[in-house]
């Protein structure tokens, strides 16, 4: 048997049938034993040893697995089988190294025994004790060219550890190579396994930090009680933490997946922090922090799941298009390519894709769109041969290797190849047969029965794609559809019966042999006449047709973010900057100033005044008639981040909104856009306790590091009361007066937290105390070193607020939202807590329902420091309309804007470096091209840091810069239907 057909002969085949060695096995042969070869020679091919070396006419000996010998002058072997593979290519098996092979399955009733609090830890979880992997998904697998996986749980935030298993049909005893070599973890929570706590991003993060405090503290636990000759109660056991000690001491690599270039550097974040080996499971989007990547060798696993077209068929759909989304689709394709020119290593997985069976086409296109060759086969087979440790056995076809191999009929990374076979540890798999015959050429076919007719058949196009067209009384038609099962020369053809005077569609059903065709037409009338077909001409072409990559070739600038408005780079920061002839609003002892200058050096304020020098090289900027203000601030705003709320539990101080911080993100540009500079970005109110808070600057452009607001700050905690932290069904509490009382007791249990830490610090005898995040953050807040901002509505909940103050030392920064402030003001006053309130929202639920325009200015009066805050995106690119309205209430105009700069700045205890124009203060103004509290004024420029974020005139410029993107891209879609 020396052709390839024998091949398939093999293709269920045991792998028990490659070792019949009894010797080395310890399970008993039932029956006969299984005497099949597995002395093999595939000869006559093209071997692709490893990337970029190539084989041509080159045999390879197989035997027992091993390869025994490559070479263009090795003879296949005396009693080797020898399989005739002309025209065929050899390559390296792939090897996925962040495979889903469908491990989904939670235990009824969830998991037993001593695993973790949280149902979403399950580090404990072994992929090899629980090996129960799909086989229809290995062989898809095998299908697209794989012998080898690192088989990844999928279920909760620490899944379990992954193994690496070959993809053969043998049992899990012969499967395995290398067990438990990686933990894996998620930024995606299993509904499935339960558990109220995290359903948040910023509540993931913070699970995972805790986990990793818990994991150092076992081990030291476990450690002092073993020490101590177990002179007292041990510490409880936990499977979980146990799993996860390998990680801390960096024996044990994590590998994060992350769905976003964003979960990549909070990924990155936490492992540095914590010391852990990172590998990371891309998601598509590293081509937007190349800067960030480059330089980086850390494992990254990179998918191929493409973004289908966004429809842009009509006037109305193109419009709904996004730039963010049209940009993803052009360039999600050569993400690929992009990191490797980049010089950053990665390896290729079919994770994430929904169809197995697109895998290698999107290769292809991938290929086609900048990646060579030569790096795909590297990102496939030798990188991720590496990281797993399989270096000395895998990757390559060498000699001493073990036979993972694929067979296919053309170029698998340029053309729509055929993967004919893949060997796994050297047993044949089959994929699919060779086409036995080749029904393309024009075909003249007749029937003699009635209701026959006669026509021209043309068929035409690569094999695995045929396409063609029908003549009939001398006009041809297109095909709608052509089905071809080349191994048994079937063909199924269909087209529009209107030329035959049916409605409905006509089907051609027949056999090829050679250069006849039989067969019998099914028409829409229900006859079923036969017909004979001779072919007239052969068709000339390809068996193999090349990857139809018709997209035009589109310059598209980097930017940050990638969506609209995005920059290519931050602002300059020029040396120095001078306003010239403008009426500044200082904000600040210096009032209000007619025809002034202002002049910023390296960033920072460095004179405001009348007739300025300004050193030589300064931007001028002539504000002849415009008005220039600080930057306004908003001291309450929820956009920016990719969560509000963490509700698992009512108490979650230790969840941190700078952990979620998101730059992709266009109502900040709409903010600069009005003047705003700087935000308080805060956790929502679903918690009487809720998380810390952020203050960001408008950075646009910048990475979440970035656009934090830099330098130390005062930290600030979001607390809420009323009806929104009650209203949680299933959880304590559900009143108000239980909203204070959960308080209260979380105070408590923090001072006992404080006080078992300072006396084991002070005599370390006994289990070291652990650190808790949650506790420590309240020790924190009744030491007043995180600061209470809290979310209420009545006057009543906030006097409860203040006593609970009093009564435990802690600092109440300021009351949000206010409504009934003004009732309290006195007290406010006294007991020095700010308010930061609507203009004139209110009235949109009962307890909002008691409000008055004129709240602020009786606060004001009261002498307690107020500012207005949006709580809302939109309102947030307007904060000087909400400070306008306020005139009407009888305050003056720089009283107005006090409630959006420097009253604000001084509440957030930023004053020092925001909210007023004075020397040694931040570069952060507007140039407004009228009165900054008119509704019909518009922020010219605003300058963050001495640097110009937005202007009308780059406004302009970016409109016109993102009609001609959407218009190449969408045209790029329209020309290649959607096909790439």
């Amino acid at each position: 048997m020396r052709t390839l057909p024998a091949l398939l002969g093999l293709a269920l085949l045991l792998p028990g049938a490659a070792s019949a060695q009894q010797a080395t096995r310890t399970q008993p042969v039932e029956g006969i034993r299984d005497n099949t070869t597995s002395y093999h020679a595939l000869t006559g091919a093209r071997v692709v040893t490893a990337p970029g070396q190539v084989l041509d006419g080159a045999t390879v000996v197989v035997r027992d697995g091993i390869v025994q010998a490559v070479g263009t002058n090795v003879s296949a072997p005396a009693g080797a089988r020898v399989w005739d593979l002309t025209g065929h290519t050899i390559y390296p098996g792939f090897i996925d190294a962040h495979a889903d092979l469908g491990m989904d399955e939670v235990p009824e009733g969830g998991d037993v025994g001593p695993t973790h609090w949280n149902p979403q830890v399950r580090a404990w979880y072994s992929t090899t004790m629980n090996l129960t992997d799909d086989a229809a998904r290995r062989a898809a697998l095998r299908s697209q060219g794989f012998g080898t996986a690192l088989a990844v749980p999928k279920q909760g935030i620490f899944r379990g550890a992954a193994t690496v298993v070959d993809l053969g049909e043998g049992n899990v005893r012969d499967r395995v190579i290398r067990s438990d070599l990686v933990q894996s973890v998620g930024f995606q929570r299993s509904f499935e396994l339960g558990g109220a706590y995290p359903n948040s991003p910023m509540g993931t993060v913070a699970l995972m930090e805790q986990t990793f405090m818990d994991t150092d503290w076992y081990t030291r636990a476990w450690d002092a009680y073993e020490s101590s000759g177990r002179a007292f109660l041990p510490p409880e056991t936990s499977a979980a933490l146990e799993s996860l000690e390998s990680t801390l001491s960096g024996e044990q690599p994590v590998v994060f997946e992350t769905r976003s270039e964003e979960e990549y550097l909070r990924a990155h974040r936490i492992a540095t922090e914590y010391g852990v080996t990172p590998w990371f499971r891309g998601n598509g989007t590293e081509y937007r922090i190349l800067d960030v990547l480059e330089g980086r060798t850390d494992p990254l696993i990179v998918p191929l799941d493409f973004p289908d077209a966004p429809d842009v068929a009509g006037p109305e759909a193109a419009l709904d298009a996004s730039l963010q989304e049209l940009r993803h689709w052009y360039l999600a394709p050569t993400n690929p390519a992009q990191l490797a020119e980049a010089g950053v290593p990665f390896a290729i997985t079919t994770d994430g894709m929904a169809s197995l069976n697109q895998f290698l086409p999107n290769l292809r296109i991938a290929v086609a769109r900048g990646l060579s060759p030569a790096d795909a086969l590297e990102a496939l087979t030798v990188t991720p041969a590496t990281w797993l440790g399989l270096d000395r056995t895998h990757g390559t076809i060498a000699e001493g290797k073990v036979a993972n191999l694929i067979v296919s009929e053309g170029d698998l990374f340029t053309e729509e190849a055929e993967v004919r076979n893949v060997w796994v540890e050297g047993l044949p798999y089959e994929v699919s047969r060779a086409p036995q015959i080749d029904p393309r050429g024009v075909w003249r076919i007749a029937s003699e029965d009635s209701f026959g007719f006669e026509a021209t058949l043309r068929l035409e196009g690569p094999l695995n794609r045929i396409r063609g067209t029908i003549e009939l009384f001398g006009d041809e038609h297109p095909l709608q559809g052509v089905t071809v099962v080349a191994e048994t020369g079937r063909i199924d053809a269909r087209f529009d019966g209107e030329p035959l005077g049916y409605q409905g569609v006509v089907q051609l059903t027949g056999s090829v042999n050679g250069d006849e065709f039989y067969g019998w037409s099914t028409l829409p009338n229900y006859a079923d006449p036969a017909f004979r077909g001779t072919r007239l001409e052969a068709f000339e072409g390809d068996v193999r047709g090349t990857v139809a990559s018709n997209v035009p070739d589109i310059e598209l600038p980097f930017i940050r973010p990638m969506m609209e408005y995005g920059r290519s780079s931050l602002p300059e920061q020029p040396s120095a900057v001078i306003v010239r002839n403008a009426t500044v609003w200082t904000q600040g002892p210096e009032g209000r100033l007619d025809g002034a200058d202002l002049l910023i050096e390296e960033g920072r304020i460095a004179a405001v005044g009348m007739g300025l020098d300004a050193p030589s090289g300064a931007v001028e900027i002539d504000a002849q008639g415009k008005h220039v203000t600080p930057g306004l601030i908003d001291p309450h705003i929820h956009s920016g981040t990719n969560g509000t709320n963490e509700t698992g539990f009512a108490m979650v101080p230790e969840v941190q909104m700078g952990d979620v911080i998101t730059h992709n993100n266009i109502w900040m540009y709409r903010q600069l856009a009005g003047g705003l500079t700087t935000a308080h970005i805060k956790h929502g109110s679903a918690n009487p306790i809720g998380g810390e808070n952020v203050i960001v600057k408008m950075r646009w452009g910048g990475l979440p590091d970035e656009i934090k607001f830099g330098g130390p700050t005062t930290r600030t905690v979001k607390f809420a009361l009323g009806e929104n932290p009650k209203r949680r069904q299933g959880r304590y509490p559900d009143t108000r007066m239980g909203t204070m009382e959960i308080i209260r007791d979380h105070f408590k249990a923090a001072r006992d937290y404080e006080a078992e830490w300072a006396e084991y610090e002070a005599n370390p005898v006994g289990l070291p105390p652990r650190r808790d995040q949650r506790m420590e953050a309240i020790v924190d807040i009744l030491n007043q070193e995180l600061l209470v901002s809290s979310h209420g509505y009545r006057q009543d909940e906030f006097l409860a607020l203040v006593r609970l103050a009093e009564e435990f030392g802690f600092r109440i920064q300021t009351l949000q939202h206010g409504v009934e402030a003004y009732k309290i003001a006195p007290e406010l006053a006294e007991a020095g807590v700010a308010a930061v309130v609507w203009s004139d929202w209110s009235s949109f639920k009962l307890e909002a329902y008691d409000a008055t325009i004129y709240n602020a200015r009786v606060l004001m009066e009261a002498g307690v420091l107020t500012s207005l805050h949006s709580d809302d995106s939109e309102i947030a690119s307007r904060m000087n309309w909400e400070a306008g309205k306020l005139l009407r209430t009888g305050l003056t105009e720089e009283q107005a804007l006090s409630l959006v700069t420097n009253q604000t700045a001084q509440i957030l205890a930023i004053d020092d470096r925001v909210g007023s124009l004075e020397v040694g203060k931040d570069g952060d103004f507007v140039i407004w091209d009228g009165h900054p509290l008119s509704q019909f004024t518009r922020a010219e420029q605003t300058w963050i840091d001495g640097r110009r974020y937005f202007s009308l005139e780059e406004d302009a410029q970016l409109r016109e810069q993102i009609q001609q993107e959407r218009n190449a891209l969408i045209q790029a879609i329209l020309q290649s239907n959607g096909s790439n």
